[in-house]
């Protein structure tokens, strides 16, 4: 679309970063990452990162065509209402990626077509009735979320101590029991640890948002996790008569993750895929090294270690592709299926969307990528995690570089 136009991130919040790059990834412009303090750069488009005491020098960058979207906390609301902030849109932080593609979308028709006049007024009066409506849902939203929260921890307690009853009984401590009881014991046991995962899961999920949780990193070895979720998954594929295949290859240097964390991934990936494999058919998990250009999300296939190094770049992540023969993922829905209840297929739940879900914010939490796509073969959804721990050590590095190579970057 043209040349592209500048837009300039005044802030250091590095999910807001990563938004924009994912909603600019088709487009060819030129994305400028800047510090929240004078002197900020030229730009067509702004996105301030509001804090309190930020002064916007609307004098100097308010200028037409520019367009200004500022990203404030709740309780900051009232003060930027103010009319210190009238010249520019609100959005409540944080900011969800629909919110900021609609605005985005619409500051950039604007910039490259030239829409002026009265024309221009009407939509943005328009608009800026949608971004009113927009901050009370979230305002609404943000209220359902800390009732949820709430719940669920309290939740937590009885199916914790439940599960530890079910643990006595099993280990004889109250007495012999009879095979069968000790199987009955047993499902029970499983189904609690469960629902105790689920319960987790969704507390992360309804606080991951606005706590910027820092995964517990240590060394091990992935493929650990990767076998106890498939374990865990088998009596499942066992009774849909579903063959589960695993490849593993050994990361190429040491990796550091949580592992509880990432085999919650791989367990919610694999009961995806069991739900939409049909009877006898297949699931096909692959782990293997890779190379991962960061700036433009292209990823190597396997990195072999016979392989030369100078052959190809270096491995920089460990990728874990989950493969079923079921029926493809539709189009329209590929890039929102790790969307908060989005679901996909005839025979959709309510758990499939929020266990991806979830999947997308460990993997996040982790500094990694997930996606899904659909193959000859069938859907298939991967996700991949930084092989080294130094790119978990400074959260603003990737954005400093951007930064400072913004005169001729761009995000294509």
């Amino acid at each position: 679309m043209g040349c592209g136009s500048r837009i300039a991130l005044i802030g250091n919040d590095q999910r807001v970063y990563e938004l924009c790059c994912e909603v600019l990834a088709a487009r060819r412009h030129q994305l400028i990452v800047a510090d929240p303090q004078p002197p900020f750069p030229d730009a067509e488009i702004y996105i301030w990162d509001y804090r309190q005491g930020l002064e916007i020098p609307w004098q100097k960058v308010a200028g037409e065509p520019r367009s200004h979207l500022v990203l404030v906390e709740r309780r900051e609301l009232a003060e930027s209402r103010s009319a210190k902030l009238a010249a520019a849109m609100l959005a409540l932080k944080p900011v969800t990626r629909a919110v900021l593609a609609a605005w985005l979308e619409k500051a950039l028709e604007d910039h490259e077509s030239g829409v002026a006049g009265r024309l221009r007024q009407e939509r943005d009066e328009i608009l800026q009735t949608l971004m009113e409506t927009s901050l009370r849902l979230q305002e609404y939203d943000q209220d359902r979320t800390n009732f949820l929260a709430r719940a669920i921890h309290d939740f937590r307690a009885p199916l914790t101590a439940t599960s530890g009853y079910c643990g006595l009984l099993l280990d004889g401590q109250l007495g012999p029991l009879t095979a069968a009881q000790e199987q009955v014991l047993g499902r029970v046991q499983a189904s609690l640890k469960r629902l105790s995962r689920m319960t987790a899961a969704m507390f992360q999920l309804s606080v991951g948002q606005r706590v910027q949780r820092v995964p517990n990193l240590e060394r091990g070895d992935i493929r650990d996790p990767v076998h106890q979720a498939l374990h865990e998954i088998q009596p499942l594929a066992s009774e849909r008569r579903i063959k589960v295949s695993v490849t593993l290859a050994e990361p190429m240097q040491d990796m550091y993750f949580e592992r509880e964390q990432l085999e919650q991934v791989v367990l919610n990936l694999l009961d995806n895929a069991t739900k939409f494999t049909p009877k006898a058919g297949q699931i096909e998990v692959r782990g293997y090294s890779c190379f991962w250009d960061r700036r433009s999300n292209r990823v190597q296939r396997p990195i072999e270690k016979e392989r030369r190094s100078s052959e190809r770049a270096m491995p920089n992540a460990y990728r874990v592709d989950v493969h079923n023969t079921g029926p493809a993922i539709p189009e329209e829905r590929l890039g929102r299926i790790f969307e908060e209840y989005a679901t996909y297929g005839s025979n959709h739940s309510f758990g499939s969307g929020l266990g991806l879900a979830i999947c997308k914010v460990i993997v996040q939490q982790h500094r990694g990528r997930i996606w899904a796509e659909n193959t000859e073969g069938g859907p298939m959804l991967s996700f991949m995690v930084p092989l080294a721990p130094e790119g978990y050590a400074t959260v603003h590095e990737g954005m400093g570089a951007t930064v400072n190579q913004a005169s001729g970057a761009s995000l294509s």
